[in-house]
């Protein structure tokens, strides 16, 4: 059968190895190994940025951070950039949110083309071209797109009240004498949330997403439930938060050598105060249990959706991804949150279920390609028969892989961050419109450029765990100007001309229809223009075309009614 639905499941901060089917040790998730099983898991899948905003503007749109413009997450995403309800809906597909997306909307930019926000091509402006059916970005009441969100009332109703009951119940624990302790604060993270499970937030977003599908009809859709999970705060209920401990997290990847002479953007990071706090291990032993408890209620959650697939008869035509955002440090290299591009922050899981038949070549396979979040958008595109739009796109369909075909292999990823909001900008006093940091990665060699300053390399051949940066060191002088050409080659590739398809640029004679239109440049007389009709221009482009044909006899001096061409 082929896909009629998708189911398109994001986490958030959620890294790839904290998944049984990517390794985890002690962390039990077997229904997402069981999506793995019955599809197929990238094992190189990367982010366009390691944090939030940028990266879930990315995967959107199908277009690299410095072509979208939205470089962090209080930047607005322009309005009139194509996301994936735009590609989707004039092939009939319904596009919906139920979660989180980061977007801030461009108010400004439709305020200047007098677009209303609260139309409905207002709210698909603001919403990242999706319809929402329930936009929840967590971090309630703060997240700057509703003040008081449906959540909130739905605790309420559930006698779990207060001004923000988000913030007093599904993310704050208790004491011994029943006084609130905030699971803002790390040292709280060991304490049970006071919400009960089955109304915080992770099976609250997964109730929403399958009343969208009781309630879909028969129109094809793409619903995008958009976890906040595991992000912070790391606080999780029972019976999740009593489930691990110290002895299952992984141990610490970091490095002496990593605080010896580090890279001056680096060195600053490392200073955040995120970054200081995960670098103690009493922090580490004591959030990584409750991160880890989160994601384990995010596999139930996942249990509980497929089998509502099931149920409502629709799982035989719905293809389902499951990734995430970006990943967590949790103090590997001595960072904590994801502001820098090791493999903890960029690299992230990535399954496919597709149950078209042609995918039963791939299915419970392990794909090692170079992979790219940037990549989902065109593969929605290609699962609905729409065609590629890559001057618009900057993605490639992951689908020919999945039927088993030969394909375009990337040769590198890319991943950028724009740092100028961050304390390091502030420490280092770089002015923030060189607060930039680019990356690519060739699969074995990481570089990154970082203006006004060295540049970064890690062999991940020989130094898997990226603790020795060579940017400085001799003997790499081929390799970093192999990747710098590389980096550059690809900052010079047109990504502002979406208005107009390349196959439309390569199919056309451009010049010979401004002549057929009367604009002739260059030409010395009437002997000249009618040589070039008769012998050089296109047989396709008509001089007789009753528009344009009689401004060419006029030019030609033929008045007799006779065709030029």
């Amino acid at each position: 059968m082929s896909v009629k639905n998708i189911l398109f499941i994001m986490c958030d901060q959620l890294r790839w190895d904290y998944l049984s089917c990517y390794g985890h040790p002690r962390l039990e998730t077997p229904n997402i190994d069981a999506l793995a099983a019955r599809g197929v898991r990238y094992d190189r899948a990367y982010v366009q940025s390691p944090v939030c905003g940028p990266s879930r503007m990315s995967t959107y749109t199908g277009r690299y951070v410095h072509a979208h413009g939205a470089s962090w997450n209080f930047v607005p995403l322009k309005a009139g950039e194509m996301t994936i309800g735009d590609h989707l809906r004039p092939s009939g597909v319904k596009s919906v949110l139920i979660g989180k997306t980061h977007m801030r909307a461009d108010t400004s930019g439709m305020t200047r083309l007098g677009i209303d926000p609260d139309s409905q091509i207002g709210v698909r402006i603001s919403e990242c071209g999706f319809d929402p059916f329930e936009r929840d970005d967590g971090i309630h009441p703060y997240s700057g797109h509703d003040p008081d969100p449906t959540y909130q009332d739905y605790l309420r109703r559930h006698n779990l009240g207060g001004d923000n009951p988000w913030e007093a119940w599904a993310n704050a624990g208790e004491d011994e004498s029943g006084e609130l302790l905030s699971g803002w604060f790390l040292k709280n993270a060991n304490r049970p949330a006071r919400v009960p499970d089955e109304h915080s937030e992770t099976p609250y977003i997964t109730s929403r997403a399958m009343e969208f599908i009781e309630q879909a009809g028969d129109q094809p859709w793409v619903a995008h439930v958009s976890y906040i999970k595991p992000h912070w705060p790391y606080i999780v209920p029972e019976p999740y938060a009593s489930m691990y401990g110290p002895e299952d997290i992984l141990p610490v990847r970091r490095s002496d050598a990593e605080r010896e002479n580090p890279h001056p953007v680096f060195g600053a990071m490392q200073d955040h105060r995120v970054s200081r706090n995960f670098a103690r291990d009493e922090v580490r032993e004591r959030v990584i249990p409750a991160y880890m408890g989160l994601i384990k209620q995010i596999d139930d959650q996942m249990g509980r959706l497929f089998q509502h697939l099931e149920e409502r008869g629709i799982a035989d035509e719905t293809m389902i991804v499951f990734t995430s955002d970006h990943g967590d440090y949790l103090g590997d290299h001595w960072m904590g949150d994801k502001d820098l591009f090791h493999e903890q922050a960029i690299r992230v899981p990535l399954i496919i279920h597709d149950p078209d038949p042609r995918a039963d070549v791939t299915r419970g396979s392990v794909n090692t390609d170079l992979v790219e979040m940037i990549d989902l958008a065109p593969t929605f595109l290609d699962v609905y028969g729409g065609a590629p739009v890559p001057h618009v796109m900057d993605g490639q369909s992951l689908r020919p892989a999945l039927f088993g075909q030969d394909s375009p292999k990337r040769q590198h990823v890319i991943c950028e961050y724009d740092y100028s909001f961050q304390d390091a900008r502030v420490t280092l006093g770089t002015k923030s419109r060189d607060a930039w940091l680019r990356m690519i990665f060739d699969g074995r060699w990481k570089y990154i450029i970082a203006e006004g300053y060295r540049p970064m390399l890690f062999d991940l051949e020989t130094d898997p765990h990226e603790f020795h940066d060579l940017g400085d060191q001799p003997g790499h002088e081929d390799t970093i100007a192999r990747l710098h050409e590389a980096l550059f080659q690809w900052a010079r590739q047109p990504r502002q001309r979406v208005t107009v398809a390349d196959g439309a640029i390569e199919s056309t004679f451009v010049q010979e229809r401004i002549a057929e239109g009367g604009i002739l440049i260059g030409y010395w007389d009437e002997d000249e223009l009618e040589q070039a009709v008769r012998e050089e221009w296109h047989p396709r482009f008509a001089a007789a075309n009753p528009i344009i044909g009689p401004t060419l006899k006029a030019l030609l001096r033929k008045s007799d009614g006779k065709e030029t061409s």
